[in-house]
């Protein structure tokens, strides 16, 4: 992962032709702690890429210290499926919309990425958008403290991914971590930016 220089269309077209079906977990570098089974609820999220003038961006937010889950972590605007959703796109729309404000008539779908398994049981879709630059965040403060952009080149260039470990539930687990500036990009947000880049990349696998 070192493109630095790729376009949208270049991105779009890596998207309609990867044919991997490869998903990616929070369990990838933990593989002894992976249960035998578990029910998952799915999910989705939004990947928005928004053309700036030195290149592409990523948006992404902090939520809320106060939410059940993954509070106060760097993520994707996205969340649960609802029953009134048509399918895994529209989930990441309408949470994008109703979290930061973003109308779903500024996003243009380049494609979607493997699905990404949590340590939280969630099934997650991720979703690539195209931002139309005339994007102002309106934040649902019950959901979101912050949306920011993080130029896309910070995670084609693969020497900026560390892995680092902790405790949790009684198991040490190591994950994917992204520093960029004040924010601390890790989990599940870390590893399917991984993903997206090794896609967009043209490999034909994952790397870890």
């Amino acid at each position: 992962m070192s493109k630095t220089d790729i376009s949208i269309d270049q991105i779009k077209s890596a998207l309609g032709q990867y044919c991997g079906n490869q998903k990616t977990s929070d369990f990838d570098l933990n593989e002894a702690s992976r249960p035998s089974s578990h029910q998952l609820r799915r999910a989705a999220v939004l990947l928005p890429l928004i053309l700036r003038p030195s290149g592409i961006n990523i948006i992404l937010t902090k939520r809320s210290n106060h939410l059940k889950n993954h509070p106060g972590q760097i993520a994707l605007p996205g969340g649960k499926f609802d029953g009134d959703d048509k399918n895994f796109i529209d989930t990441a729309l309408r949470e994008a919309e109703e979290e930061i404000g973003l109308s779903q008539s500024i996003v243009n779908i380049l494609g979607t990425l493997p699905d990404h398994e949590t340590v939280t049981s969630f099934c997650v879709t991720p979703v690539v958008g195209l931002v139309n630059t005339t994007f102002k965040p309106k934040l649902d403060r019950n959901e979101v403290d912050e949306v920011f952009e993080v130029p896309l080149s910070i995670f084609t260039d693969s020497k900026n991914f560390n892995i680092h470990d902790r405790m949790w539930n009684g198991i040490e687990r190591q994950y994917f971590v992204v520093p960029y500036g004040p924010y601390y990009i890790w989990g599940a947000t870390a590893r399917i930016l991984r993903m997206f880049c090794d896609v967009i990349g043209g490999h034909n696998e994952i790397n870890l």
